[in-house]
């Protein structure tokens, strides 16, 4: 008889686990965040050529999540019946389309008989469609390969995909744009947005051959490892809703709702406008804009790991999402404040992309001390969807701020606002709630040798 969860050969198993998935999913994650953002960096040029307004910009970049909400349910529930593989593959596929066809947002008009602002709308609204059920489906992916109690390390190493785009995707997008310019008569804007599509295609391809469905079907596991994987997650399992009759009506779930809506909000402001911030500093040139905002997210890398690894040794989760929210709202408050001055605004934009990365990974280790099966794959959807009209409020309070004063630094106070209010929310979050969390599974579970 053995010890079937002997601490080094668990430890070995979720090793084998991470070092086989987590690379893929990080640079599908990185792809899809470049595809996502980088309409920032095209706004740099983009407006004035197309002659659109601030607010027609960002009410387009907002079109973006209403196609995400209402699709980002539906799509959850979808992969969780057909697959993760084919159907991450096929959201990657169908997102990179769009988001090169943005580039030709003109002829596209033109062919459809449509004003360019409508266009550009129609074309942010389907990226959104099509991008819908990726992020929430892979934290959903990794709830099905880890116990809670392993998942904020994971999610870290997930989520690191976020700044990572972030840093090289500014200083890319900037060299793309200021090097292709006017080349076969196309903008640099453009080839940025046709080049940073081509990597979604790939990785489409490298999900269908690399990833598995799940534990059962993954080839590469031997059968001592796949029973230690269930019988952890199902020891996990217990207590949290399960039927989809249960998501929607659970004020836990809604906490969480909340408080990714608040946190997002600063988030999505940060991204979105962070170009345009740089900008006002009198920086003109793109490719220096782009290495100057590459220096936050290289510094919120850092700070995301540290705060994830200490978490994950500690066991506590409230107060390392807590304090990073308030001090990405501090952040915030002082690089508009000292927005004149280039080296204070980028140090506290430093300040304020560390505190929102650093509660990401954190938080979405708390849906799964809440959901399993489908309810998880439902009400994850949920919470993201409903989490992410933030990228409406978030693109759409700096616009209004900068059109009602003139300033596009002073909306950056309201964003720092809903920060404070989630940090607040992540405090009011039940121990009870978090008690799984803090405890790690313990599954001693004897087989016979094999």
């Amino acid at each position: 008889m053995q010890t079937l969860s002997e601490p080094d050969f668990e430890d070995r198993t979720y090793r084998k686990v991470i070092l086989r998935i987590l690379p893929v999913l990080l640079l599908c994650y990185m792809a899809a965040y470049l595809d996502r953002v980088n309409i920032g960096f095209a706004k740099l040029d983009m407006l004035n050529e197309l002659q659109f307004s601030n607010t027609v910009y960002a009410l387009g970049a907002s079109m973006f999540f209403w196609g995400y909400f209402l699709f980002e349910v539906p799509s959850n529930l979808l992969l969780h019946r057909y697959g993760a593989r084919f159907w991450i593959a096929r959201i990657m596929l169908s997102w990179a389309v769009i988001s090169m066809a943005v580039a030709f947002t003109v002829p596209l008009a033109a062919f459809f008989h449509l004003q360019s602002s409508t266009m550009f709308y129609v074309l942010r609204f389907l990226l959104g469609i099509c991008e819908a059920g990726f992020f929430p489906g892979v934290i959903l992916y990794l709830n099905y390969w880890f116990p809670t109690q392993r998942q904020s390390r994971v999610m870290s190493g997930f989520l690191m995909a976020m700044p990572i785009s972030l840093v090289l995707g500014g200083i890319l997008s900037g060299w793309l744009m200021n090097s292709l310019q006017g080349v076969h008569g196309l903008s640099g804007w453009q080839w940025m947005l046709l080049i940073e599509g081509v990597p979604s295609v790939i990785m489409a391809a490298v999900v269908i051959g690399c990833l598995a469905n799940n534990i059962d079907s993954a080839k590469w596991l031997n059968d001592r490892e796949k029973a230690l994987l269930k019988a952890n997650l199902h020891s996990d399992s217990h207590g949290k809703a399960s039927r989809l009759s249960e998501v929607f009506f659970n004020p836990r779930v809604w906490l969480l709702v909340l408080i990714l809506l608040t946190f997002n909000t600063g988030f999505y402001g940060l991204a979105f406008w962070m170009p345009s911030i740089i900008k006002s500093t009198g920086i003109t040139n793109s490719l220096h804009i782009g290495l100057l905002t590459a220096i936050p997210y290289a510094v919120a890398m850092v700070a995301m790991l540290l705060n994830a690894r200490h978490s994950n040794r500690t066991g506590e989760r409230r107060l390392h999402a807590a304090i990073p929210a308030f001090i990405g709202g501090v952040g915030l408050i002082l690089s508009a404040y000292f927005a004149s001055n280039l080296v204070l605004s980028v140090l506290f934009l430093s300040v304020a992309a560390s505190g929102i990365l650093s509660l990401m990974p954190i938080f979405w280790t708390l849906p799964g001390t809440v959901l399993s099966g489908v309810a998880a794959a439902a009400g994850i959807g949920m919470i993201n969807a409903i989490g992410n009209l933030s990228g409406f409020t978030g693109s759409m309070i700096t616009a209004v701020a900068e059109t009602l004063t003139g300033n596009i630094n002073n909306g950056t106070y309201v964003l720092a606002l809903c920060l404070f209010v989630s940090g607040g929310l992540i405090l009011a979050i039940p121990r009870s709630m978090l008690g799984r969390a803090d405890k790690p599974v313990a599954t001693q579970l004897k087989m016979e040798a094999v």
